[in-house]
């Protein structure tokens, strides 16, 4: 298909007219990168606009999401559900055109882009999961997983660590399914002319070369001919990720502003654009689209016809494998088995019958072992920790650069490693887990606020969850990273005090289709906890009564993990000078906080005195015990020392609850 400038143009009007309107915004990269962006969209995206979830379309990632305009007038002029008024409307409260793409606003947006590098780090792992599911479902003569993940992405992107991380591992894993195109336009913002020499002088052809990249150069963005023969180039890549190199001028049609930083996240200005269209031969109205450039433009025709034809071979799929066909659909749905709750129960009830003290860790990778028989859709791994992290089980198959599996290698590499997880979990039909140490959820905290804000069905296991770990001293020690990945909205955090906890844990983060969850699990061993039915079915709420001495109580004790042992140890010794206490388990607070006002009174009851219990920072708890109660933990960072002397030199103790129970009565 032969290039149109003036389609191409279509978008830079639409573009600089939105950000003008909206008197915020980025043109510069839309404006330089639409020729591009019609090369590929006309010529080679395989997608239906009016159905935006069809489950074997091209997905596209915009990584260099400040230039949201130029998705938003693709998806527009391609005829998904976004009317003219949304782009009027770009950046205003409650549009679909937000600054930045938003999955599950606007229809159409595979990811959330915002935070530089993620995009392509999320587009990793959506042809990670296409690898995957091909090779789980497709058979001879029967393709129904086939389709590419094409990114564009800028200078910022490929200054972000994380690219590093991401397409390094890309590279190793062969996902010759991803073809990035990359805006070489040599313009940011942080000097007088934006030239980004002086801070950035990578070598990005060779870089990616090193990688194991399929390494497409010296193309002119602004020849759509050249950038549509460079896509035909990557598509006849079988072995290697390619890398399109498109040379461009930001800005592109703007006759004083383009090639200068001042394009870049600033409206043009009325005179300038003014002086565009005269430039770039646009002589009609901002918004407006002559409809022979609307009819040329629209891919709804052409999207109905590439769905209609896969849902043809589909059916002769289910045909010739009714049950494979059978459970596409239902992952793909992001449903889980028809069985999941019975194996779920009866594992739970073998936890509770084996009755194991053992660290909380070695409970999750029995979770893993026994739920991962019934989970199919169950892919994960570790930052090269799974030793640790004890993320490994008896059916792991490891994704080689030749073949699916359920187990990744990431590699040292937490925030790449949790951001390609975003991305498996966004393609559909998989469930993700990643793991490391607890105090590296630092490294990969942006992507879980990501996860949580697309809303994702993400496990993140992390390990080694306090001072218990022991010697490894305070760079290992994490005592403020409950609570603030407590902090992140739509993040469940749990914190489980035996094998029991850990299996509901996992058994909730499986279940919970709309965020992810965050694991916290012991290093050493945790007593094993006796509970009736009741209470092993109260775990799930996040919170309940553990323990009740005989007696009204006195005092509610309020812990998690490992520090429940705490508060029973202060219960039985409290007990012994008649005063009569409560110990609440409260492995998951925001579970807790979604019962109903009367379950959490049951648990909680008001005007009784409260003392929590946990090491780690002490704040958070405030808001469950008050400022009249008090809590045990730790508001310093730890020291080199085995864990059983940690905790009684900074006095987290049973000792130390009972004295504070007796303080607060």
């Amino acid at each position: 298909m032969s290039s149109r400038p003036e389609l191409a143009n279509a978008l830079r009007a639409l573009a600089m007219d939105a950000v003008q309107q909206a008197n915020s915004g980025h043109p510069g990269m839309p404006m330089g990168m639409a020729d591009i962006a019609e090369a590929l969209w006309r010529g080679h995206l395989r997608h239906n606009p009016a159905n935006p979830l069809w489950a074997d379309r091209d997905r596209f990632v915009l990584s260099n999401g400040h230039g949201s305009m130029l998705l938003y007038a693709l998806l527009h002029l391609t005829g998904y559900d976004l009317p003219i008024d949304e782009l009027k409307r770009f950046r205003q409260l409650h549009s679909k055109t937000a600054g930045h793409p938003e999955h599950g606003i606007t229809p159409g947006v595979e990811t959330t882009t915002g935070p530089l590098g993620q995009g392509i780090a999320n587009a990793v792992g959506l042809a990670i999961a296409e690898r995957v599911l091909a090779d789980s479902f497709n058979r001879d003569g029967h393709a129904i997983v086939n389709h590419r993940t094409y990114v564009f992405l800028g200078d910022g992107c490929l200054m972000e660590g994380i690219s590093h991380e991401a397409c390094a591992l890309a590279g190793t894993l062969k996902l010759n399914k991803l073809i990035a195109l990359y805006d070489d336009n040599g313009i940011s913002i942080d000097s007088e002319k934006g030239h980004i020499k002086q801070w950035f002088t990578d070598n990005v052809p060779q870089r990616f070369a090193a990688y194991g990249w399929n390494v497409i150069y010296g193309v002119d963005g602004h020849d759509g001919d050249a950038v549509d023969a460079a896509i035909r180039q990557a598509q006849q890549e079988t072995a290697r990720p390619t890398l399109i190199c498109c040379k461009t001028i930001i800005g592109k049609g703007a006759p004083k502003k383009q090639n200068t930083g001042g394009v870049h996240g600033a409206p043009l200005g009325a005179e300038e654009i003014a002086a565009t269209r005269e430039a770039i031969g646009w002589p009609h109205p901002p918004f407006e689209i002559p409809e022979a450039l609307r009819a040329d433009w629209s891919a709804r025709d052409q999207g109905a016809a590439r769905e209609a034809e896969w849902n043809q071979r589909f059916a002769a799929y289910a045909a010739a494998y009714p049950e494979l066909a059978a459970e596409f659909k239902r992952r793909m749905a992001g449903d889980l088995p028809a069985d999941w709750a019975a194996k779920r129960d009866a594992f739970i009830a073998q936890t509770v019958q084996k009755a194991e003290t053992i660290a909380t860790r070695k409970a999750s990778q029995n979770a893993i072992e026994g739920y991962a028989p019934a989970l199919p859709e169950l892919i994960g791994g570790s930052a090269d920790l799974a030793g640790s992290n004890l993320t490994l089980w008896s059916g792991s198959k490891g994704v080689s650069a030749t073949a699916g599996g359920n187990y990744l290698y990431f590699g040292v590499r937490e925030f790449g490693m949790a951001a390609i997880c975003n991305g498996i979990a966004l393609h559909g039909g998989l469930i993700p887990y990643h793991a490391t140490f607890l105090v590296f959820s630092d490294y990969a905290r942006n992507a879980l606020r990501m996860a949580a804000l697309m809303k994702q069905r993400v496990v993140c296991v992390f390990t080694h969850d306090s001072i218990g770990l022991g010697e490894d001293g305070p760079t290992h020690q994490p005592v403020e990273h409950a609570a603030t990945l407590r902090l992140l909205p739509n993040m469940d955090v749990w914190r489980p005090c035996d094998t029991v906890e850990t299996a509901q844990a996992w058994a909730a983060a499986i279940e919970r289709k709309d965020g992810p969850a965050s694991l916290l699990l012991s290093r050493q061993n945790l007593n094993f906890q006796n509970r009736s039915a009741e209470q092993v079915s109260a775990v799930a709420r996040g919170g309940y009564v553990l323990s009740e001495s005989s007696g009204t109580p006195r005092a509610v004790i309020i812990a998690t993990g490992s520090e429940v042992a705490l508060a029973l140890a202060a219960q039985q010794a409290l007990a012994a000078d008649g005063i009569a206490v409560r110990v609440v388990s409260m492995p998951c607070t925001q579970a807790f906080d979604r019962q109903d006002a009367a379950y959490r009174e049951s648990v909680l009851p008001r005007g009784v005195p409260r003392v929590a219990v946990e090491a780690g920072v002490t704040d958070y708890w405030r808001k469950y015990v008050g400022l009249e109660g008090k809590v045990i933990g730790i508001d310093r960072y730890g020291e080199s020392a085995p864990a059983g002397e940690l905790f009684k030199f900074f006095g987290i103790t049973g000792d130390a609850v009972a004295a504070a129970v007796r303080s607060v009565l």
